[in-house]
């Protein structure tokens, strides 16, 4: 009887884990194993570049690779797990409901933005968590020109100084130059709730982006939060209250909800604790990768990050691990010593960082040709071509 691998994402570490499965089953000349993504859209959606404009076209069809490397497509929405009868429940695209079993399970499913735990986020902020809410926000910046001259349609508040927050607040000044005109008077404001911009970074990035801020003219209002947000702006919880039509949300991700249905310890941010071979603790069937995963890097303390850079490798080692444990070879321990931050920075440029104590090695302009490089191809599928793609699928492959 067939075996099923069954994949539960099509996002980095999903595609990477269906590419990685189908490599392993070929090099050891299985044609025993069924390997299937369950996803809505058989599409990589660029997601670390939604906050840049033209968002729709951040995006790369996968049905090609798939074909190519013998992995099945099944375009739905899974919204149960059952851990007993090794199933799941996924709703297709017409909203009939189907059930899948899997003999190993990869939880590929990513994360989301809490926009529950803040008065009036989900109703009137923006965010750029998925592709279709990146679009409504490049829609009504577009929309600004149209409206009438005051001081709310002028300022923009970007909730969190994270990552996210920072490359959407330094992409903002040009933006909004190029929509409302270079006499425009613009405001850029990020909320943060630590002491300083970028406090939970190390000193030196923290000083490439208080100067790349100050260059660019935006503020930081630090030690602050939100405490709630309507249609005429946000009021922070000392009472101060910002006029604008434009709140951008970049806090409080979670991992999928998916994860709570799997009896297995989590992180705070909702993430299956896993092993060195990223299988969940408890669960030999089950493997987590990417969003999904609370997973070591090394053996320092350091754990994957909810990032491209961390889920690409996550997903190698979690589809071929789930392969392994199938086809009776060794697995590969998940191991990924290095980290790197490339964090775009608007007009200024960027900057680049290399390891866990951030130590700046680029800035501005070199920064910058190396950010476009890393998400304009680095970070894109590889080619529908079967001997190349199953290359770069191998977990110990260099990520050039």
């Amino acid at each position: 009887m067939r075996k099923q691998i069954l994949i539960v994402g099509a996002g980095f570490a999903g595609m990477w884990a269906a590419l990685s499965a189908a490599r392993l089953a070929d090099k050891n000349n299985s044609q025993a194993i069924d390997i299937t993504v369950i996803a809505p859209q058989p599409e990589l959606r660029v997601r670390p570049r939604f906050y840049e404009s033209h968002v729709e076209t951040l995006v790369s069809p996968l049905m090609p690779l798939f074909d190519v490397t013998g992995v099945k497509f099944l375009r739905g929405t899974v919204s149960d797990i059952h851990t007993d009868s090794r199933s799941v429940s996924w709703k297709d695209a017409d909203g009939d409901m189907h059930q899948h079993s899997y003999d190993r399970l990869v939880l590929a499913s990513g994360s989301h933005v809490n926009r529950s735990f803040v008065s009036g986020v989900a109703e009137h902020a923006f965010d750029l968590d998925q592709l279709e809410s990146a679009a409504v926000l490049e829609k009504h910046l577009q929309s600004l020109a149209s409206q009438s001259e005051s001081d709310a349609r002028n300022t923009v508040v970007v909730c969190g100084g994270g990552f996210t927050g920072i490359e959407m607040a330094m992409e903002l000044p040009g933006r909004l130059r190029d929509i409302l005109g270079s006499n425009a008077k613009t405001r850029v404001v990020v909320v943060e709730r630590g002491p300083q911009p970028g406090s939970r970074y190390s000193e030196e990035l923290r000083n490439v982006v208080i100067d790349a801020s100050n260059e660019l003219g935006v503020e930081w209002i630090v030690n602050a939060e939100v405490e709630s947000v309507d249609a005429a702006g946000a009021t922070l919880k000392d009472g101060q209250r910002i006029a604008s039509s434009t709140v951008i949300w970049t806090v409080g991700v979670q991992a999928s909800d998916l994860t709570a249905q799997i009896d297995a310890p989590r992180d705070r941010q909702g993430r299956l604790h896993v092993d060195a071979n990223l299988q969940v603790v408890g669960h030999e069937e089950i493997f987590a990768t990417g969003d999904v995963a609370y997973a070591a890097t090394d053996d320092k303390g350091n754990h994957a990050l909810m990032t491209c850079q961390h889920a690409i490798l996550l997903g190698k080692f979690a589809g071929n691990n789930a392969a392994a444990s199938l086809l009776g070879v060794e697995p590969s321990p998940y191991r990924q010593e290095m980290y790197v931050t490339c964090l775009d920075l608007g007009a200024w440029g960027a900057v680049y960082t290399e390891g866990w104590d951030q130590q700046v090695k680029l800035t501005r302009e070199e920064a910058k040709k190396l950010k476009v490089s890393i998400v304009s191809e680095l970070i894109y599928p590889p080619k529908a071509e079967r001997t190349a793609a199953f290359e770069m699928a191998d977990p110990y492959a260099p990520f050039v």
